[in-house]
């Protein structure tokens, strides 16, 4: 009932030309409902009567009671009520209307009496300050209370409808409207601490809560038309709509058109706050009603249409001609506003404005787009840097990794090429790095990581340098004009300071450097000016020095590392094919290995070495942590072919020992070198390797000026057996000499000569006769040296007579074994006072000995130890 008394009073205060208010008071039984504005006069109380609706008349249309619902509203509570005016009063009786009926003779209705038909003159008055006052008498079964209470509940909806109101007391809790017009064109409402901001369209009020300065979409609501009607609606804003509606305000007029309300919408939107404008596009939803998908079209229509959406750099445009980057930062939009039209502001590009702004069809732009239209474009590598760190928020996942595929890269030497998995990424090298033409480098200013994450691979300038297409570069550079190789060796060079030296392959000394004579030569022909190398070789050695002024334009350090010598060279290859490399004797190396090696690391050039100046060039091989570890590699080509060529003293190293190494001491000389126990890999093993070091030996272990200790010649005689026995010796090309070496350390002839292969020949022989090695390997030394074994030259029979007894009865058997640590064994021995043998062969007489093996495998040995009853 407050919406219509309301009404009426804002209706007044509207043809007042005044603020209206509006009062209820309730005292006991009677409500009192007071309104300022224009007061009641005769077409008033007629239009009561007659209409039981509002007398005003629309002064555009001439439309009777259009905003009016009707008076009649008051019958609800009341059947006794006065309209009290400034100009007259009222009132209206169902007591006194029945009592008329009666008079007249006339029947009176079931429905009840016509209490608005008839009205009475009052004497009554409105209260101070009220134009015109309501006074109902509430009926018995109406709840006073509980009706005031209804009223408040409508009090802010009815401030909102009812321009012409301005306030609302109800009791003692008063309601009250203002506004205030803000820059924006929005006009803000004020109902006691709740906020709105309105807008006005040419048939309707847009009306949209404010909280904390945001605006709260509604998103259930009825159409207003000024006042609720059971329209219901789905659209973010409250909407107060001109018109036409059905007599009893619940329903639009069939035939009402709908579309023209949402005229003028999109200005509404476009005065909101540029992250607010997208809350007040209806997104996808059930309509609640046909109104609400006529009203739902219609404004999807207006913001398709027209210009509200903030893009970058431009006025606002209509969302059917501006694009959206889903996630676009501020950094992003600067870089692409000139190549992307239209692009809509950051503000709305995040997941929160996505639903709104596909409803209205914003052109969405993915990552895949970007890259296409990025193509062909010509920009400087920062820019794409700065690019780049503009997408890398957006590569959340693998598909957006898939969708940048395409992006364009700016390459070191100029060149943009498509696609980051395509690039090699030089992070590590600094901006300084020039054009790189045998690869796709990107530009160190354009190097960021996202190309990495995208497929790019990093590089080192070890990697770049490796590179086989440069190689065939430097092959090419070689038959073109010098500035070709020029510049090429300018980008090498530059490279060749962030590497180690050591670290790249050899052929990298194929690049053309200049010489002092200004000639073009090959880094690995070419020293230092002051180089140790060129100290230690020959005198008509092929290297050249390179031009000092270039040395000093590129630097020393960078020089070595393609090649140029300071020290020596290490060349290096990965699964070589064959002794194809340029080292002397190479492939008599190669011969020597048992299968192909799977790389090939080698010192070039030793045969350059001045014989005379090995010490030097030791010295000089040890210095360098690039060569030296190639000298411990024994089987490695520079260890051998130093063994074999390089000399101390006049003698081979492979010959020589080094002071620590007694194995064939007497025997070998030692290496004279400041750091010969470092040189083990380059001097003589601790075996028998080679031929040559045989015949040494041979030759040394006849030689009476030699004095070798019994132990080194068992020790020489074992390794020359085992050699010969590994067949690392050829027997028909060592020249065996006129003596060989006794265990006594005596000369002796071969004829007399016996190599002990038995072991208890050895008290029964001459130790000067004896030659010893290993028992395993005497048939070996036998045929190495053509002398005969002591078991085939040499019979011996038992003489004397013994006791057979048990190995493990006997104590100093037990004794002997635990000694050695091996078990007893098991069967008979025996026993004998005194142990005699009658040798014959080769040896003649009878001997005394500890122990003997006869032909049948028994085995002798006299007792050592005193039995009890001897002592």
């Amino acid at each position: 009932m407050l919406t219509e008394l309301a009404q009426n009073a804002a209706d007044a205060a509207s043809r007042a030309g005044v603020p209206g208010s509006l009062s209820v008071v309730l005292d006991g039984e009677v409500l009192t409902v007071a309104n300022t504005g224009r007061p009641l006069d005769e077409d008033g109380v007629h239009a009561l009567t007659a209409l039981r609706a509002s007398g005003k008349v629309d002064a555009d249309d001439g439309v009777v009671g259009r905003y009016g619902v009707g008076f009649s509203a008051v019958l609800s509570v009341s059947d006794e009520l006065e309209l009290r005016s400034t100009t007259g009063s009222i009132r209206f009786s169902a007591k006194k209307t029945r009592e008329e009926i009666e008079k007249a003779g006339l029947r009176v209705p079931d429905s009840g009496v016509p209490v608005l038909r008839l009205v009475w003159p009052s004497d009554e008055r409105p209260g101070a300050g009220a134009d015109s006052e309501v006074v109902l008498t509430l009926r018995d079964d109406i709840d006073g209370g509980a009706l005031v209470s209804r009223m408040a509940a409508e009090a802010v909806d009815l401030l909102l409808e009812l321009p012409g109101l301005s306030s609302i007391r109800l009791g003692n809790k008063t309601f009250e409207r203002t506004e205030r017009v803000l820059e924006s064109g929005l006009t803000e409402i004020s109902i006691n601490s709740q906020v709105w901001w309105q807008y006005r369209t040419a048939r309707a009020r847009w009306i949209v809560p404010v909280k904390h300065g945001v605006a709260a979409p509604v998103g259930d609501d009825v159409l207003r038309a000024p006042t609720r009607s059971d329209e219901e609606l789905s659209i973010p804003t409250l909407v107060v709509a001109d018109i036409a509606m059905q007599p009893d305000r619940r329903r639009i007029l069939p035939g009402a058109p709908i579309a023209p309300l949402a005229a003028g919408y999109a200005e509404f939107v476009a005065a909101l706050p540029v992250d607010q404008r997208t809350t007040l596009v209806p997104v996808p939803a059930f309509a609640r009603s046909e109104t609400d998908s006529l009203l739902r079209e219609a404004l999807l229509k207006e913001l398709q249409e027209n210009p509200w959406l903030p893009v970058v750099g431009e006025p606002d445009r209509a969302p059917q001609r501006a694009s959206v980057v889903p996630g676009l930062s501020d950094e992003l939009a600067e870089l692409l506003t000139d190549i992307i039209g239209g692009l809509v502001v950051p503000e709305l590009s995040g997941p929160r404005h996505e639903r709104a702004l596909a409803a209205v069809s914003t052109h969405r732009i993915g990552l895949a787009r970007i890259a296409e239209l990025l193509s062909g474009l010509e920009r400087e590598p920062s820019w794409w840097w700065r690019l780049y760190g503009a997408l890398e928020p957006l590569v959340v996942d693998a598909l957006a990794v898939e969708e940048l595929g395409t992006l364009p890269v700016p390459l070191s030497d100029g060149r943009i090429v498509t696609g980051p998995r395509t690039v090699v990424l030089g992070s590590e090298l600094g901006e300084s790095v020039p054009p790189v033409p045998w690869t796709r480098l990107v530009h160190p200013q354009a190097s960021h990581p996202l190309l990495a994450r995208l497929g790019g691979v990093g590089a080192t300038a070890t990697d770049l340098l490796s590179d086989p297409a440069l190689h065939a570069l430097i092959e090419d550079a070689a038959d073109q004009d010098d500035s070709v190789a020029t510049e090429l060796a300018s980008t090498v060079l530059a490279l060749a300071a962030h590497v180690a030296p050591g670290a790249l392959p050899s052929w990298i000394g194929e690049v053309l450097l200049p010489d002092s004579d200004g000639e073009l030569r090959s880094a690995d022909q070419l020293l230092l000016p002051g180089a140790p190398l060129a100290t230690v070789l020959v005198d008509d050695s092929p290297f050249g020095i390179v031009d000092p002024g270039f040395v000093e334009q590129v630097g020393e350090q960078a020089l070595r590392v393609v090649g140029v010598g300071w020290g020596f060279t290490v060349f290096r290859e990965e699964l070589p094919s064959g002794p194809d490399h340029d080292l002397d004797s190479e492939d008599q190396w190669w011969d020597t290995l048992s299968e192909d090696p799977e790389h090939i690391e080698a010192v070039r050039d030793l045969d350059l070495v001045d014989e005379n100046r090995w010490a030097a060039a030791l010295s000089l091989l040890m210095e360098s942590p690039a060569t030296r570890p190639l000298l411990g590699d024994r089987r490695g080509y520079t260890a051998w072919w130093l063994r074999s060529n390089a000399e101390l003293g006049g003698e081979i190293l492979g010959l020589l020992r080094a002071p620590h190494d007694r194995t064939f001491e007497g025997l070998l000389d030692v290496a004279d070198h400041p750091e010969a126990d470092d040189l083990r890999g380059v001097l003589a093993a601790d075996t028998v390797d080679d031929p040559e070091l045989a015949q040494l030996l041979l030759d040394r272990l006849a030689d009476p000026l030699r004095m070798p200790t019994p132990a080194v010649v068992a020790r020489a005689h074992r390794h020359l057996a085992d050699a010969a026995r590994r067949r690392v010796l050829d027997l028909d090309e060592l020249s065996l000499p006129s003596f060989v070496r006794g265990l006594s350390g005596d000369l002796v002839e071969p004829g007399d000569a016996l190599v002990l292969d038995r072991p208890w020949f050895g008290p029964a022989l001459p130790a000067q006769r004896v030659v010893l090695g290993s028992f395993e390997t005497a048939e070996a030394l036998a045929d190495l040296l053509d002398i005969a074994t002591a078991s085939s030259a040499v019979d011996g029979q038992v003489t004397s007579s013994g006791v057979t007894r048990l190995w493990a009865e006997e104590p100093q058997a037990v004794l002997a074994f635990a000694a050695l640590g091996r078990e007893v064994p098991e069967g008979e021995v025996v026993i004998h006072h005194e142990l005699t043998i009658r040798l014959s062969g080769a040896a003649e007489g009878t001997v005394t000995v500890p122990w003997w093996v006869d032909g049948d495998g028994v085995h002798h040995v006299m007792r050592v130890w005193a039995q009890p009853e001897e002592m």
